[in-house]
């Protein structure tokens, strides 16, 4: 990326040094290295992705690392079991790891049965237990394969068949973006998957990584995979830094945007110093939540001159971005806090213009079918053209009981505790958009008071359930922690087990 100061562009005989640095504070910040020789290709929807998992798993020889937030029980979920499980059949080792969440209520777990029976490992994620009540929320999001550490693929898509639509029935496919990546940036897949595949039980073996040497460039595309961890936040430093860096251009899509403050003060200020800052959102989300809190934040952004606008189709469900024609970010992270700090995420990062042309390409084409969000000339954030023409455009509203993440849900109720901190402690100023928010938790606030005042135990019976899980969760916790650090206590134990 270049380097400015203000609007100002900085002389090219002094620029080099600061370069340097941009890309030492790039290196840091990703916590990620900086992969040479790969060959990467952008791959639009299901109907480019779903192909190419199928061909790389029915070519596979020696292994497959599948992981999935969502792998549905319907027609797409079964032939993607079909192909793994026919491959495990052959030999081939297949390790499998979905979310117990994400697959909460969609058959994951009857679906994959057959494929453990084939000789495939399959491991369910962060299912909960009496010793961590929330741990829950903590959730694999990643959508990633590798095979025979030859080549390699990150997404935003689940396997299910909303992502494939169905045109008998008038029902469109879900737009996503996903990339197929060979070269020696393979191994660092390999190893993201093994830092979930080890949360979730035994570690991977030794034997089961691809060596390093064996793989030859395939390419000249510079990349870095950005294997995000709960509670390190590299994804969300890195987001920041691209928006203070950004010179040109810095174009956004987001399935479940809910910007944090810091996050939006970057976006503003770089809209502010000259930079195209544009947000491709959903106009029609399958968490209708959501998408109301996400346009909560819009005025903050078009005040600053960043330009907004909401896809006419069932369901944007993409998470890229495109800086300066010369660094794009494919992946599964949205920008909220809990897919930046909450989840396990996967993204790359590709530093190569030709790549970023095609991302800019891609996104002006995605813009087509698309409606600008605007403020009016009474300062109301509406869209650019009439209602009626925009609900003709967006067509079905996504239906089922299809959910998104918790971390979704944490997002939005982030964005609730934003607005009701900010009324109560007059700290910034309030904006229209947030009045739905105020009325939202008025009424329930009001709600959960009636019903307290009129039915106590409605309240009470919860709370205290709660209340007895946390106890327990505790001292289940504290006996198993004392047992590991106790050595009379594991000694004593190794007499009782001597003949």
């Amino acid at each position: 990326m270049s380097v400015a100061g203000g609007n100002r562009r900085i002389d090219s005989r002094s620029s080099e040094p600061l370069r340097e640095l941009a890309e030492q504070a790039l290196s840091r910040t990703a916590g990620a290295p900086l992969v040479p020789g790969n060959q990467v290709h952008l791959l639009q929807d299901a109907r480019e992705n779903y192909p190419a998992w199928l061909a790389a798993i029915e070519s596979a020889q020696r292994s497959i690392l599948f992981e999935n937030y969502i792998i549905e029980n319907d027609a797409t979920g079964a032939r993607f079991v079909e192909a793994l499980a026919a491959r495990a059949r052959a030999g081939v080792q297949v390790r499998v790891i979905y979310d117990w969440f994400g697959g909460l209520g969609l058959g994951t777990r009857r679906l994959l049965a057959p494929l453990s029976a084939a000789g495939a490992e399959v491991r369910e994620f962060n299912k909960p237990w009496i010793g961590s009540p929330f741990g829950w929320m903590q959730r694999d999001h990643r959508k990633m394969m590798a095979v025979d550490g030859r080549v390699g693929y990150v997404s935003g898509l689940c396997v299910s068949a909303r992502w494939e639509g169905d045109a008998r029935r008038g029902i469109a496919p879900w737009r996503d973006t996903g990339i197929e990546i060979t070269g020696p940036a393979v191994v660092d897949l390999e190893r993201a998957f093994a830092q979930v595949w080890a949360a979730a039980g035994t570690p991977l073996p030794a034997a089961a990584y691809t060596d390093a040497s064996t793989l030859a460039r395939t390419g000249d595309t510079t990349l870095r995979v950005m294997a995000n961890q709960p509670n390190h936040a590299n994804l969300y430093r890195l987001d920041q830094l691209i928006a203070t860096m950004a010179t040109r251009t810095l174009w956004l899509t987001d399935a479940y945007y809910v910007g944090l403050v810091s996050y939006v003060q970057a976006l503003r200020a770089a809209a502010q110093d000259g930079v195209d800052v544009r947000l491709l959102v959903p106009g029609v989300s399958n968490l209708v939540a959501v998408s109301t809190l996400s346009r909560a934040g819009y005025r903050a952004l078009l005040e600053a001159g960043i330009r907004v606008f909401e896809w006419n189709g069932p369901m944007l469900h993409a998470k890229t971005a495109v800086a300066d024609g010369l660094w794009a970010r494919v992946g599964s992270t949205n920008l909220n806090i809990t897919s930046w700090i909450g989840n396990y995420e996967l993204d790359v990062a590709i530093e190569d213009a030709r790549f970023a042309a095609k991302m800019e390409a891609l996104y002006e084409e995605d813009l087509t079918h698309a409606t600008e969000i605007v403020l009016s000339t009474r300062n109301r954030v509406r869209p650019a053209i009439p209602a009626r023409v925009r609900r003709s455009q967006h067509g079905r509203r996504p239906r089922g009981r299809f959910r998104g993440s918790a971390s979704r849900a944490a997002a939005g109720a982030l964005r609730i505790g934003n607005a009701v901190g900010a009324a109560m402690r007059n700290r910034r100023e309030l904006g229209p958009a947030e009045t739905g928010t105020l009325v939202l938790v008025s009424a329930v606030t009001l709600l959960l008071v009636v019903v307290s005042l009129l039915w106590p135990m409605v309240v009470a019976a919860p709370l205290s359930l709660l209340g007895l899980w946390v106890a327990v969760s505790l001292l289940v916790r504290t006996v198993v922690l004392r047992r590991r650090g106790d050595p009379a206590a594991d000694g004593a134990a190794h007499d009782k087990r001597k003949p």
